[in-house]
């Protein structure tokens, strides 16, 4: 039995050989790859193949033969740059555009600035119920958008806002904050007060991240609190600054929920409000996904021309910043 036993369990008979040093760095080097793959397919099936597909529906287009009855009779044929000609003319997305720009300059200025003021109080030694606070800037966030729009539409309205009522008992003048100019104030509020408490969040990291001494030598040399914040806060949470711009651009140039959802209220938001709301309604309303595919490349272009022309606008300025 001994002997049995040691021929079984030997080196010479071990089951489980150690493997080569170079089979073990091929499997060393495979192993990230492998756990890459979840995440590929996702990307693949969730991003990269809907994107693909919406660009080749975009060289697209119907071709009606005869009245459009019967078998045969509409068929899909290639459009070439026909779509984009005629999106890149239509005066209504280009109407949209304008619009969201006049968003944009209202909601991503008042944004950045009310997240940086917040971070600035909250990252002070004098602030009380700093979590407390902190929770209360962000909780907005959390809220999703269409509840968000639907709270602050119902708070617009002047039958059933109590606000109207409270101006109404004053003899205050009551704005219809849902029609005209109004409008858009009505509209950046409502981004204002969900996106700011995340842009917070981000510079209030990145001010937390800032070494103690270097607050301590500023308040040796005799800086005031007002010194420290404008002089060394705020340019060194400028990439953090610049972080949430980018997206905040990104944001704004989406902008869908909020009008989407304030339209029943009023007869001021059409159906081609934004960009984005063009698009779904040529694609779900009048049902030309060909033309709604084209005007979807064309947004994501000009998001990503402005987005990648920002970023190197910004880190051109960072090294000529470095180099002095």
């Amino acid at each position: 039995m001994t002997s049995a036993r040691r021929k079984s369990y030997g080196v010479k008979g071990a089951p489980y050989a150690h493997p080569s040093p170079t089979t073990t760095l091929k499997r060393a080097r495979s192993a990230p790859y492998f756990f890459l793959i979840p995440a590929t397919i996702l990307f693949a099936l969730f991003f990269a193949l809907p994107i693909g597909y919406a660009v080749w529906l975009s060289f697209r287009k119907v071709h009606v033969s005869g009245l459009g009855l019967g078998k045969g009779a509409r068929t899909e044929v290639w459009a070439g740059l026909e779509n984009y000609t005629d999106a890149l003319t239509d005066s209504e997305l280009l109407n949209g555009a304008l619009r969201v720009l006049g968003y944009g300059c209202i909601v991503v200025p008042v944004m950045l600035g009310l997240a940086l003021l917040f971070a600035l109080m909250l990252d002070s030694d004098k602030v009380r119920f700093t979590p407390f606070t902190r929770l209360a800037i962000f909780l907005p966030y959390a809220i999703p958008g269409v509840v968000a729009a639907l709270l602050w539409g119902f708070l617009y309205l002047p039958d059933v806002s109590p606000f109207y009522y409270v101006l109404e008992k004053l003899g205050l003048p009551q704005p219809d904050l849902l029609d005209g100019g109004p409008l858009y104030l009505a509209l950046s509020n409502i981004a204002v007060w969900g996106g700011t408490g995340f842009n917070m969040i981000v510079i209030y990291t990145s001010l937390r991240s800032i070494p103690a001494e270097v607050y301590e030598a500023a308040r040796l040399d005799g800086a005031t609190p007002t010194q420290i914040a404008l002089r060394i806060k705020i340019p060194m949470v400028a990439p953090s600054l610049v972080l949430t711009f980018f997206f905040s651009i990104i944001a704004t140039l989406q902008v869908f929920n909020e009008p989407t959802t304030l339209k029943p209220l009023t007869n001021s938001v059409s159906t081609t409000w934004s960009p984005l709301m063009k698009v779904y309604r040529d694609a779900f309303g009048t049902g030309d996904i060909y033309a709604a595919a084209a005007q979807a490349v064309i947004i994501a272009l000009a998001t990503l021309l402005l987005s990648f022309g920002f970023l190197r606008a910004a880190n051109r300025r960072q090294k000529q910043e470095a180099a002095r």
